[in-house]
C-alpha cells in the first residue's frame, strides 16, 4: 500500500513538536558511502551511527520521515522481545536466549540515551501493564516473574491483583496482570523526528518522497535507483518494515504487512483521573492486542483491531471504538477526535528479521509490534556494522540466527493463507 505521508487523522502528526527543514528528493548522480532505505526508527538509527562515525550517508524515504509504523504506533515501550524469554530458550537455547536478552537491555539503554540527547520532546513516561483478558494465569505470571529475576536479574516485574488492576485501569474487565517498571510510553513521531534532526546535524542527507526502486551492482559498489536519481554507494541498508518493496528481494516473503488502527478521544476531564491512575500504559493478552495510554492533556489513546487485507475499514473511528467500549463502556458519550491506521510488519514467529541478503547489503524489519524499543538500536548496530565495527556485527548475529521462515503460499497465496490463520486466533479472543 502506497504511503504518501503521515496518515490522515493522526494525532501524532497534529501534535508533533519538531519541524524539519525541506528534505527534497535527490536528483542526478549522487555518491555516498552508505545508502539507507527508510527513515523510520531503524533507518534513522543506522544513519545516525554512520554520520557520527564520519561515514557519508544518504537516507531515501518513500514518504515522510516517521510516516510509517515508527511515527504512528501506540507509543508503548516493551522491554525484551515480543516472544518471552522462556519461548526463546525453548527455540534457541539458554545461552542464545541470554544473549538476546542482553541485546534487548542494551536497546533499552540506547533508547534512554536517545530520549535524553536527541528527542526529549518524545515525553517518555514510565510503567507498562500487561493485563490478562481471561481468568486464571496468576501462577504462570508469578512463575514468569520469578524466572526473569533468577535467570536474567530482572527486578522490574511485579504481579498485579485483579482488584488492584481494576483500581488502576478504571475498568473491571481484566483478571490481573503484570507491571513492568522498565516499560513505558512516549510520542513516537517526536522520537523519529528528533532522531532525524540529529542525523541532519551530524552531516547526513535525508531525502523525502524518494522511494528506492531497485539496486544493482556497479563496479565494486552498489547503485540504488530512484525516479529522479542514481545513488552510488559502497553499502546498502534496507529498512521499511511493513512497507518493504521488491527492492528487498526474497526477504520480503518473510515479512507480512498487517493493518493496525488507533484512535484518540477528546480530553476526558475529571474522568481521566479514574483511568490509568498510575500513569502507566496498558496492553492486554489478546492475540489481537488492545493497548491504551493517557496523553499529557488527559485524552485516551487506544489501539485495537487488525485487518489483513490491503483495504481499511470505511469508519476507522467506529471500528476501533467497538473495542474501546468493551473495556470502557462508560466512555460511550466521549467524542473521538482522531483515528488513523497503517501497516506494521510481522514475521511468522514474531521475531525480527535481520538478514544480509547479499554482500554489502543488510536488512532489518518485522518487529511485530516491538519496534519502539528494538528498532532504533537494531538500526544503530546496522550503522555501526556498516562503519566497520566488528562488535556490532557480532551483536547482530544473535538476531540473524533467529529462525524467520517465509510465510507459506508464496507471493500470491501467503496473504489468504495467513488471513485464515490470523482470523482463527482473533476469533479465539472472543471465546
Amino acid at each position: 500500500m502506497r504511503n504518501d505521508g503521515h496518515p490522515k487523522g493522526s494525532w501524532y502528526a497534529e501534535t508533533a513538536a519538531i519541524r524539519l527543514p525541506d528534505l527534497p528528493a535527490p536528483e542526478g548522480e549522487v555518491r555516498t558511502g552508505v545508502c539507507v532505505v527508510g527513515a523510520g526508527f531503524t533507518g534513522l538509527g543506522a544513519a545516525l551511527a554512520l554520520a557520527r562515525a564520519g561515514v557519508p550517508v544518504v537516507v531515501l524515504e518513500a514518504a515522510r520521515v516517521g510516516s510509517g509504523a515508527s511515527g504512528r504506533n501506540g507509543g508503548q515501550v516493551h522491554p525484551g522481545h515480543r516472544q518471552d524469554q522462556a519461548w526463546l530458550e525453548s527455540r534457541v537455547g539458554a545461552g542464545e536466549a541470554l544473549r538476546l536478552w542482553k541485546l534487548a537491555e542494551a536497546g533499552r539503554a540506547h533508547l534512554a540515551d536517545l530520549l535524553a540527547d536527541v528527542a526529549p520532546e518524545a515525553g517518555y513516561r514510565p510503567g507498562l501493564i500487561v493485563a490478562r483478558h481471561r481468568p486464571g494465569g496468576e501462577g504462570a505470571d508469578a512463575a514468569h516473574i520469578d524466572h526473569m529475576a533468577r535467570v536474567y536479574g530482572c527486578e522490574a516485574l511485579s504481579l498485579v491483583s485483579r482488584d488492584a488492576l481494576a483500581e488502576d485501569l478504571g475498568t473491571d474487565v481484566y483478571h490481573g496482570g503484570v507491571l513492568d517498571r522498565d516499560g513505558g510510553h512516549l510520542h513516537p513521531l517526536n522520537l523519529a523526528l528528533g532522531m532525524a534532526r540529529a542525523v541532519l546535524a551530524a552531516g547526513a542527507r535525508i531525502c523525502e518522497q524518494a522511494p528506492a526502486l531497485s539496486w544493482s551492482r556497479r563496479g565494486g559498489g552498489i547503485e540504488v535507483a530512484t525516479s529522479t536519481a542514481r545513488i552510488a554507494c559502497d553499502r546498502l541498508v534496507l529498512t521499511g518494515d511493513g512497507y518493504l518493496t521488491a527492492i528487498a528481494g526474497t526477504a520480503r516473503d518473510r515479512v507480512m504487512p498487517i493493518n493496525n488502527f488507533v484512535l484518540v478521544t477528546e480530553p476526558l476531564g475529571a474522568r481521566a483521573d479514574r483511568i490509568l491512575r498510575s500513569g502507566a500504559a496498558a496492553a492486554d493478552t489478546r492475540f489481537v492486542v488492545n493497548y491504551f495510554r493517557k496523553t499529557d492533556d488527559g485524552r485516551l489513546l487506544f489501539g485495537g483491531g487488525e485487518t489483513y487485507r490491503q483495504t481499511y475499514p470505511a469508519d476507522l473511528a467506529g471500528y476501533v471504538r467497538r473495542s474501546l467500549l468493551k473495556i470502557y463502556p462508560g466512555l460511550a458519550d466521549v467524542r473521538i477526535t482522531h483515528a488513523w491506521g497503517g501497516s506494521v510488519g510481522v514475521t511468522l514467529p514474531r521475531t525480527p528479521l535481520v538478514a544480509a541478503p547479499a554482500p554489502g547489503v543488510t536488512l532489518a524489519a518485522g518487529y511485530s509490534g516491538q519496534g519502539v524499543m528494538l528498532a532504533p538500536y537494531v538500526g544503530h548496530l546496522l550503522g555501526c556494522e556498516a562503519a566497520g565495527d566488528e562488535a556490532a556485527s557480532g551483536a547482530l548475529e544473535s538476531l540473524r540466527r533467529l529462525p524467520t521462515p517465509a510465510f507459506p503460499g508464496g507471493r500470491f497465496l501467503r496473504r489468504p493463507l495467513t488471513m485464515a490463520g490470523l482470523t482463527w486466533y482473533a476469533l479465539r479472543d472472543r471465546l
